[in-house]
């Protein structure tokens, strides 16, 4: 297998596993300041992953009066900016990579790899992506607010295959399984591999391939196993 770069997932891939109730606690976190009742904006944020994961709602501000006016709300600035403080805020705690991203990365790096991370995200991802580590170690982004489609669009894998300069054949994608992306990075011809890690099962995903029969790893630090050092 000639691989000369490795395309990651974000969410619970580089990062670990989100269980339902830490999204509950980050749903009333932004919905205090909006007066609403959590299970409330729980439900209208997850109702409209969809549309923030590909930009159609704008900017975080603009989705989250967007979201309120769709339940009553006209929120004036203050009540409007505290919330997008705490969506903020609460997100900057997902963006915590797993202890093993950065000297997994590091290491395929030095072995000569180029590194991408196609997320299926909102906007407050491409936000804070310059202050996160993982921007040093990374030599490409593709994220589905940016581009305006979601997983497992092909042009998706394309794109990210083209802004490292391989072909997709060239790529190994490791990812949880959310967005159909193993199948969607199997049917552009990256081999996929599912990350099955021990905290596999506590992630709430949207569209998760449960059933995939692909190759799996338990942990990221297994895909060096995969690769040779590159000459």
């Amino acid at each position: 297998m000639a691989v000369t770069a490795v395309v990651f997932d974000f969410f619970g891939t580089l990062t670990p596993s989100t269980p339902a109730g830490v999204w509950d606690d980050h749903a009333a976190r932004s919905a205090a300041p909006l007066g609403l009742p959590a299970g409330v904006w729980r439900a209208a944020l997850d109702s409209s992953f969809p549309e923030r994961a590909t930009g159609r709602l704008g900017d975080l501000a603009a989705a989250f009066r967007t979201l309120a006016r769709r339940n009553g709300l006209d929120p004036g600035d203050e009540a409007l900016a505290a919330a997008c403080a705490a969506r903020l805020a609460a997100q900057r705690e997902l963006f915590a990579l797993r202890a093993d991203a950065v000297p997994t990365l590091s290491e395929l790096r030095a072995r000569g790899l180029r590194l991408g991370v196609l997320s299926d995200c909102t906007a407050e991802l491409a936000e804070s992506w310059s202050q996160l580590p993982l921007a040093e170690l990374v030599d490409a982004r593709v994220l589905s607010c940016e581009e305006g489609r979601r997983k497992p669009d092909p042009e998706l894998f394309h794109l990210i295959a083209r802004r490292l300069g391989v072909a997709p054949q060239d790529c190994v994608y490791v990812g949880d399984g959310g967005g159909h992306e193993l199948t969607g990075a199997t049917a552009c011809g990256m081999r996929a591999f599912m990350l099955r890690a021990a905290d596999w099962a506590d992630n709430e995903a949207h569209s998760r391939e449960d059933d995939w029969s692909g190759p799996s790893l338990p942990s990221l630090s297994d895909v060096l196993s995969l690769l040779p050092r590159l000459p």
